[in-house]
């Protein structure tokens, strides 16, 4: 189903189709207050999320205090955001998306929401997310079905779908997401968003360690309305130390790419072409590029063995998955994670109880190798361009936590069959919103460059969003979901 149109704008609305760099310039120039910023964002997610489900928990009161008092003039002073549920916050929920953690509460954050506290931002909740993040749908029995806001009977995709619907549906400007193999851009591609992964190593940590395996495939950054709002996001989260500090983003905007060479790429990690959408998405995006005048050239796309590196992702997901749950519920008894813990992750669990101890090992130099035969699909180009998930918008219920594994497993190795190369080589990588189908769903174009090379991402992403904007269709539907009786 689809949301109707026509009725008058409503008041909030040229606040919400402002992206965050905007509104906190008004925040600056005392055009508007944070507080106003803040009560717009809060009309707009009591209207929307009853219908959208992209909140998993709210905050308001403790954000309107935070924007009376402490919204500072970083730079993005006073702008609300929501934070994905699997980054601890202090005084917030932290639910992971699971029943087992319900009416938990963040004792403390991490360097990473501490400098998001420091550029301004104020958190006004967490979004849905799949239970721990392991399903590439955002419909964990905790909270429900999250929907599209581009078509409500469809999924926002996953983990980071409840983010990517808050954006695209102008809840807040730009919000909080992780990926490790595609969490970000995935659902960025599925809503009609900007959604950007760093280089790795490149951002702050949120508390994970960095001697986990996992933790080498995971990256913390946001979706966006705009590529400015994501360049200033990772300005103000990367480490203190990176040694090529990211420009500002006017600078970016300033310098166009030089003319780059960029292989583009059809078959997915399996050899399987991706549907006819994704295809004219593909070929659309060929002729924009060209049209700036890059040389476009065909190419293999990263060639590593997908069936060996997806199995060592799943023993590693299973593995972290297991020692998770024994820490967070220690002696937690049979049938008592039965009822906490969805169909899936006790699959996961169960199936690393049976691995023997040395798999973690192993699992993880298999990874490694398949990041390290990777880069060779860099050698002759900068840039590689393919589909970001080879299908449009999905409909609820396709794949879900109580589905059979090898349903979820296809699946997951299916949407993450172009981003994942990315994650397993440490590069930056984005999803840029550049095509919707005849049916107004939209399909997002892949870009990936060299590990370090985040600056000339950006650079490329200003010049698309420039020659095809999008945020006149983000607008649209901001207007149209305005217009929705709830």
């Amino acid at each position: 189903m689809t949301l109707d149109l026509g009725c008058n704008s409503i008041d909030d609305l040229p606040l919400v189709e402002l992206d965050a760099t905007a509104q906190a310039e008004l925040v600056r120039a005392g055009r508007v207050t944070p507080e106003e910023l803040l009560d717009a964002a809060i009309t707009r997610i009591k209207r929307l999320n009853p219908a959208l489900n992209a909140l998993s928990a709210s905050a308001f009161e403790a954000a309107r205090e935070r924007a009376r008092t402490n919204a500072g003039d970083g730079a993005f002073a006073g702008v609300p955001t929501l934070l994905k549920d699997l980054i601890a916050y202090p005084g917030q929920p932290l639910g992971l998306g699971s029943r087992l953690m319900s009416g938990q509460i963040a004792p403390a954050g991490s360097p990473y929401t501490e400098a998001l506290d420091a550029a301004g931002l104020v958190v006004l909740g967490k979004t849905t997310t799949s239970e721990f993040g392991l399903v590439g749908t955002t419909e964990p029995l905790v909270t429900g079905k999250t929907r599209n806001p581009w078509d409500l009977s469809r999924s926002t995709g996953g983990s980071s779908g409840g983010a990517a619907a808050a954006v695209a549906s102008g809840m807040v400007p730009v919000a909080h997401a992780s990926d490790g193999g595609g969490s970000i851009r995935g659902p960025a591609s599925l809503c009609g968003v900007f959604g950007f992964k760093p280089t790795r190593w490149r951002t702050r940590s949120a508390g994970l360690p960095k001697d986990m395996p996992i933790a080498a495939i995971l990256s913390e950054h946001c979706v966006s309305r705009s590529v400015r709002d994501s360049a200033t996001w990772l300005r103000v989260t990367e480490t203190e130390d990176w040694a090529e500090p990211l420009p500002e983003a006017a600078d970016l905007f300033a310098n166009p790419p030089r003319k780059l060479r960029i292989g583009f790429y059809g078959l997915d990690a399996f050899g399987n072409l991706p549907d006819e959408a994704a295809r004219a998405a593909l070929e659309q995006t060929i002729t924009l590029c060209h049209s700036l005048d890059h040389t476009l050239v065909p190419v293999e796309g990263p060639l590593f063995d997908g069936r060996v590196a997806a199995h060592a992702v799943y023993d590693i997901m299973a593995m972290t998955t297991s020692a998770m749950v024994d820490y967070l519920a220690p002696g937690l008894a049979p049938d008592a994670a039965i009822a906490c813990l969805e169909p899936y992750t006790l699959t996961l669990i169960e199936h690393a109880r049976a691995l023997p101890p040395s798999r973690f090992v192993e699992a993880a130099a298999e990874i490694a190798a398949a990041g390290d035969m990777a880069q060779a699909a860099l050698d002759d180009v900068e840039v590689l361009l393919s589909p970001t998930i080879p299908f449009t918008a999905f409909p609820l219920g396709t794949i879900s936590p109580d589905c059979p594994l090898q349903v979820i497993r296809r699946h997951f190795e299916r949407s993450a069959a172009y981003t994942a190369a990315a994650s397993l080589a440490g590069w930056p990588a984005m999803s840029v919103p550049l095509f919707w189908t005849e049916e107004g769903l939209p399909v997002g174009s892949h870009f990936a460059a060299r590990a370090g090379e985040d600056a000339l991402l950006f650079q490329l992403a200003f010049q698309l969003e420039n020659a095809a904007p999008w945020l006149p269709r983000l607008s649209a539907l901001s207007r149209t979901l305005a217009c929705r009786k709830s």
